[in-house]
């Protein structure tokens, strides 16, 4: 793409980038609810410093829930809407599959985040993916975009590689605005 007419993105992964992840035996959840729905510390300046400095703000996230039958499609959307009220996104790209339905939303596919880029003409070598998991990490490099994985240590399978690691999304923040 022509860098003089695309844009710039960063893709945050929802549940543990933006709003904290419910933890049980350390693996992450979504939150259910309005009610579980706790934006992390110091993410709306996080996301006001990068909107100033140019880039588009999309959430793609898997909610598998709602196809699982744990989760209503209307609470997921609550959070969504809730989050967009709150915080600069640009735009929420959400996949409703679960593991079995073969979709090329899901991440670890780069469905969400190839849909975005072609809608909004984004140079994809020019945005990140920041995620706290490796499904996050492996849809950010199959899209071609440069990789920031949080890394809080849950016990569940690792990102084989990625392009910088963070505790945190102010320190992804300060990482790509260098």
């Amino acid at each position: 793409m022509n860098s003089g007419n695309s844009n710039r993105a960063i893709f945050l992964d929802r549940d543990g980038v933006i709003n904290r992840a419910i933890i049980c035996d350390n693996k992450p959840y979504p939150p259910k609810g309005l009610d579980d729905l706790e934006i992390l510390p110091r993410v709306l300046e996080g996301l006001d410093r990068l909107k100033l400095a140019g880039f588009l703000l999309i959430v793609v996230t898997n909610q598998p829930d709602v196809a699982r039958g744990t989760a209503a499609l209307e609470d997921i959307e609550a959070i969504n809407q809730r989050l967009a009220e709150t915080l600069p996104i640009d735009l929420f790209q959400v996949c409703y599959h679960g593991n079995d339905d073969e979709c090329f939303c899901r991440k670890p596919k780069p469905g969400l985040i190839l849909q975005a880029a072609i809608a909004l003409s984004i140079d994809l070598s020019e945005s990140y993916m920041v995620g706290d998991r490796w499904r996050d990490i492996e849809a950010g490099q199959a899209a071609g975009c440069r990789t920031i994985f949080i890394d809080y240590s849950y016990n569940e399978k690792r990102p084989a590689s990625y392009d910088f690691r963070v505790a945190s999304f102010t320190e992804a923040v300060s990482i790509i605005l260098g």
